[in-house]
């Protein structure tokens, strides 16, 4: 992906080097999304739950070379994705697209949410409308998860940027407030949708990179679909040594996440990516 020498947004909040200090306590959502995470991305996030009267939030001190980079390469791609869903928002739902914060940092750190860590993975928070990204799950994703590239990496930023999307449009509250009155199996089901759609959502986006912005080099859509494939729950499960169990997939088989994300990109259509009709 071209991104280098791009304006960037300025909607980062980075938290990276800061002093140490309490975080907040986790809130009953931020649990259920720590445990979410902790099963997609095959971590024991315990220690968290444990933890959640309150956990300090660190850094590893003075940012390296490659943080910075890493740091420019999220600044870019965030702000592909608030040139891409302004226009979006704008051609095919008539409404203005009011974008998020990002918060990069290192270690751990505080969300209205829950308490953060790289372990926990990549994630959006509602009640803040913040995502949250320690960068260094880029490496995970390329060394331990097999997905590589730089396109790889911003389908992760795009993907959590998509959860801000469904907030936008209340699909996002009226889902998880419909998964607290659903059995677990079911709460899962409805989990797997949001995920879909969110895949869906940066189809369009990567769509709109390559035809709108021109930044979308050979390889890259490859390296999406790839990262889509790597982080499927059988596909996560199989690699922790585990049967692949169905009923506690949260975010959809490796087939699903491809298919999703190719509906996106395909459509470039928002009304293409109603998964919750489609799988209900």
């Amino acid at each position: 992906m071209k991104w280098r020498g791009s304006q960037g947004s300025r909607n980062i909040e980075d938290r990276r080097g800061m002093s140490k200090g309490k975080a907040g306590g986790m809130g009953i959502v931020g649990v259920l999304i720590v445990m979410g995470l902790g099963l997609v991305f095959g971590v024991d996030v315990s220690p968290l739950l444990n933890n959640s009267g309150g956990a300090t939030s660190s850094s590893s001190g003075a940012l390296t070379q490659e943080d910075r980079a890493q740091g420019e390469f999220v600044s870019a791609t965030l702000g592909y994705t608030e040139q891409i869903w302004t226009e979006v928002f704008k051609t095919q739902l008539s409404r203005r697209y009011n974008p998020p914060t990002l918060v990069l940092f290192k270690g751990t750190t505080a969300s209205p949410c829950g308490n953060a860590s790289g372990a926990t993975g990549p994630f959006y928070c509602p009640a803040d409308k913040k995502a949250y990204l320690d960068t260094a799950f880029f490496t995970t994703l390329s060394r331990r998860m097999g997905a590589g590239g730089d396109f790889a990496a911003a389908y992760v930023v795009a993907h959590e940027i998509a959860h801000h999307v469904q907030n936008e449009l209340g699909t996002l509250g009226k889902a998880n407030a419909a998964r607290q009155r659903m059995s677990t199996a079911d709460s899962n089901r409805v989990s797997v949708m949001i995920e879909l759609q969110a895949d869906c959502y940066s189809g369009i986006w990567a769509r709109y990179a390559e035809e709108r912005l021109g930044v979308i080099e050979a390889g890259d859509i490859s390296e999406a679909i790839n990262a889509a494939k790597q982080i499927g729950d059988d596909t996560l499960q199989r690699n922790a040594g585990q049967r692949p169990m169905p009923h506690t997939f949260t975010h959809g088989t490796s087939a699903q996440r491809q298919e999703w994300f190719a509906r996106g990109y395909k459509s470039a259509k928002m009304a293409q990516c109603d998964t919750f009709a489609a799988l209900n």
